[in-house]
Order: C-alpha cells, then sequence, then structure tokens
C-alpha cells in the first residue's frame, strides 16, 4: 500500500471520532456513529462494537459479520472515517500499563497496546493457573478524578462484564484463588 490508502489501514480509530458506515443492500442502516468515550459504537442489527485502538477494516468486519445473518448474501459494508474526534492534550500513549496479581501464569505489570481488552489480557498474561477462581474475575480500576477504585466482576465462564471490555491505563486485574470445591 502507498501514501493515503496505506495511512487509513494503519489509523486507529479513537472515542470521539465519528465514523461514516454504509451498506448498500440496505440504504435505511447508514449513518454516521459516534465513538463513545468506552471506546464503542452502537449500530442497529449488530448492537454495541467495539472500535477505539482498530482499524477501519476490522470494524468494517465486525459489522458485516454481525449483519450477515439478515441478509441473503453477505452485505456490502463500508465504514470511513468521518470526522476525527477532539484529541486533548499530548497524542495519545503508544502503550498503557496493565497489571494482573493472583492466580495467572505470569502475574506482574505489562505493556500493552490501547483497547486491548480484558480476554486479551489474560492471554498476555499466560491465561489462568490451575488453581483460579474463573467465575471470580475482578477488574480493578482507579477514577482518575477521584482516585476512587471502581470494582467490576468477570466470570469466564459467562457473566459480569464483558471480556471484550477494553482495558485502561493502570487496571488491575485481579484473579483469586478458588476455593475447596468451586
Amino acid at each position: 500500500m502507498t501514501g493515503d490508502a496505506g495511512a487509513k489501514s494503519r489509523y486507529s480509530i479513537q472515542p470521539g471520532d465519528i465514523l461514516q458506515i454504509e451498506v448498500l443492500e440496505d440504504k435505511s442502516l447508514n449513518r454516521n456513529a459516534l465513538v463513545l468515550p468506552d471506546g464503542t459504537i452502537s449500530f442497529p442489527v449488530v448492537g454495541t462494537v467495539r472500535a477505539s485502538g482498530r482499524s477501519v477494516d476490522a470494524v468494517r468486519a465486525n459489522l458485516t459479520a454481525g449483519l450477515a445473518s439478515n441478509f441473503a448474501t453477505t452485505p456490502n459494508v463500508y465504514v470511513s472515517v468521518a470526522q476525527l474526534g477532539e484529541r486533548r492534550g499530548a497524542a495519545a500513549p503508544a502503550t498503557i500499563s496493565i497489571y494482573a496479581m493472583g492466580e495467572v501464569a505470569k502475574p506482574g505489570m505489562f505493556e500493552a497496546e490501547p483497547g486491548i481488552t480484558l480476554l486479551q489480557a489474560l492471554a498476555s498474561v499466560g491465561g489462568f493457573s490451575k488453581f483460579a477462581a474463573v467465575k471470580r474475575v475482578q477488574l480493578r480500576r482507579a477514577d482518575p478524578k477521584t482516585g476512587i477504585e471502581q470494582i467490576y466482576l468477570f466470570n469466564y465462564k459467562g457473566g459480569g462484564i464483558a471480556g471484550s471490555t477494553p482495558l485502561r491505563d493502570g487496571d488491575v486485574i485481579a484473579v483469586p484463588e478458588r476455593k475447596l470445591f468451586e
């Protein structure tokens, strides 16, 4: 790829960006979608799609897959960045710091690209140990303004927050040891 096409495929979508989405087979689905602060967009039929930290092509692939069951043939979906969101301060960090503790294969701090999800982070630390309480995983996140910590529960077997939840700089993943008959 050269020039403008190469730059577009490397662009990482950010919160505040506005995506123009077109579905050739159903014009009623055409719209602009704002990337929310949590990094997601909402689209009819498909629901919530993670966009922040991903390329336009990756979002297009998710939307196409989500719409496919509603069409006789695979729909032609086009996604472009219609407007860049306002960037505050310096450029976004190249990496974020994530901490994993407890019953994971490699506990400790690691650097990751912005947009990494909870499940991707767990995979990055080698997954769970054999003693992990996979139904009681915690995502601990401190509010940058108040310093108050929020604890979000994640059940690897289903329930709680989604495994596709994007992580933020300073997030802590805590995996407790399972109880005797858990």
